[in-house]
């Protein structure tokens, strides 16, 4: 006779999870470390075909490289600027897809070689959809490359047979089935860094490996801690990054707001930033995160504010999330990474979301909503809804 072994995921069982519409959520975020590791195992095997694109792509003179999404996917370019910048030693950026498809000659060249990167959980979201459109009508030399977790959305099967395109669809895991992207933000993230060295798989595999088991070390130690910050009567929300960290940031502030339904109202900003004003934001029942830098540069402005912040009594609770040995003598709770200390941000970036991933579950829980489907009012939706992208009317005026 067979024992059925009962599953719990971030420490809650399966049928309680079922009940109160959270098993997608729990099981997404519990579920990266192993994700990763099979998104670095599909692609190694169509490495073959993303190489010959990549090399013909990267040999253009003058080649100007755009990473672009909505939303959630808007923030792996910012968290991956400088690192693809770095490793293809191209001119590179990061362009919301919201601001490209209205202000399409702002961000695009059209006398030069463009490479739109195309971050898409769904590929149905109607400003990626058009961001590839308009490129296709303003340059006059451009490539793509879809980065994406759905075979069968627009993106994807539109540039199927495109030779001037080059498609990657992630493991089926990474289609987050979940309101809230959590899987997909970070198997992005590992893609589009894979992709930036596809040559250099060989060597990226064993960091793979570094962030997918520091990842797990964080889910099996920190997760109950988490859980109790999520416990405590805060409103307010504030993480703060720098470099590639800031894209982090963002896409924390965002996570813990939208899975609270906008109950806790988030703020991000860089270490440095966030003397300029936007430290108003915090109040008596305020919780700041600092996402912090393995760069030991970075870090001298890092703790200037963590100390000042302490001193200043600011908030309600501090917490850090960065690599061992940290000072922990002006936080109340550090959420050490293990291993992690000679990676680059890019890398750090997708082990540092997740305590802010588990910390928007809890909360979601502790103030009545369902993490799954958090969004009562429907202001949220998985795939953005009711947004009309108009035909753009190319100028006869030089882009830039």
């Amino acid at each position: 006779m067979s024992v059925q072994v009962e599953k719990n995921f971030l420490g809650l069982d399966e049928q309680w999870l079922l009940r109160n519409k959270g098993i997608h959520t729990a099981m997404e975020i519990a579920g990266q470390p192993q994700l990763w590791k099979d998104t670095f195992r599909k692609l190694s095997n169509e490495q073959g075909a993303i190489s010959e694109f990549m090399s013909h792509v990267l040999s253009q003179d003058n080649l100007d490289i755009v990473l672009t999404g909505a939303g959630t996917s808007a923030f792996i370019g910012e968290a991956l600027e400088s690192y693809v910048k770095k490793y293809t030693e191209k001119t590179t950026r990061a362009v919301h897809t919201t601001d490209l498809v209205s202000f399409p000659e702002d961000y695009l060249y059209t006398d030069r070689p463009t490479l739109l990167v195309s971050f898409a959980r769904s590929g149905n979201s109607p400003e990626s959809v058009g961001a590839v459109d308009v490129a296709n009508l303003l340059c006059e030399n451009v490539y793509h490359l879809i980065i994406t977790c759905n075979p069968e959305g627009k993106l994807a099967v539109q540039n199927t047979d495109n030779s001037s395109a080059c498609c990657f669809i992630l493991p089926a895991e990474a289609n987050d089935k979940s309101l809230a992207m959590t899987g997909s933000f970070t198997a992005m993230i590992i893609s589009g860094l894979l992709i930036a060295r596809i040559g250099d798989l060989h060597v990226l595999e064993s960091q793979v490996n570094l962030v997918s088991e520091s990842a797990q070390l964080l889910l099996d130690s920190y997760t109950d801690k988490i859980k109790e910050v999520a416990s405590l009567k805060f409103d307010r929300g504030v993480f703060l990054g720098s470099g590639p960290l800031l894209g982090v940031a963002r896409e924390s502030h965002l996570k813990l707001q939208e899975l609270t339904d906008g109950q806790v109202v988030c703020k991000y900003d860089s270490c440095l930033g966030f003397r300029h004003g936007p430290k108003a934001v915090i109040k008596d029942k305020t919780i700041i995160v600092f996402h912090f830098a393995n760069d030991p540069f970075a870090a001298h402005y890092e703790n200037d504010l963590v100390k000042e912040i302490w001193a200043r009594k600011d908030g309600m609770f501090r917490v850090g999330i960065g690599k061992a040995g940290v000072n922990t003598e002006f936080l109340d709770l550090l959420i050490e990474l293990e291993g992690v200390d000679d990676l680059d941000e890019a890398l750090l970036s997708v082990v540092s979301v997740l305590p802010a991933q588990i910390l928007g579950f809890f909360k979601c829980i502790d103030v009545g909503l369902n993490p799954d489907e958090p969004s009562k009012s429907g202001n949220i939706s998985r795939v953005v809804k009711g947004v009309t992208i108009y035909t753009y009317n190319k100028s006869d005026e030089k882009v830039r």
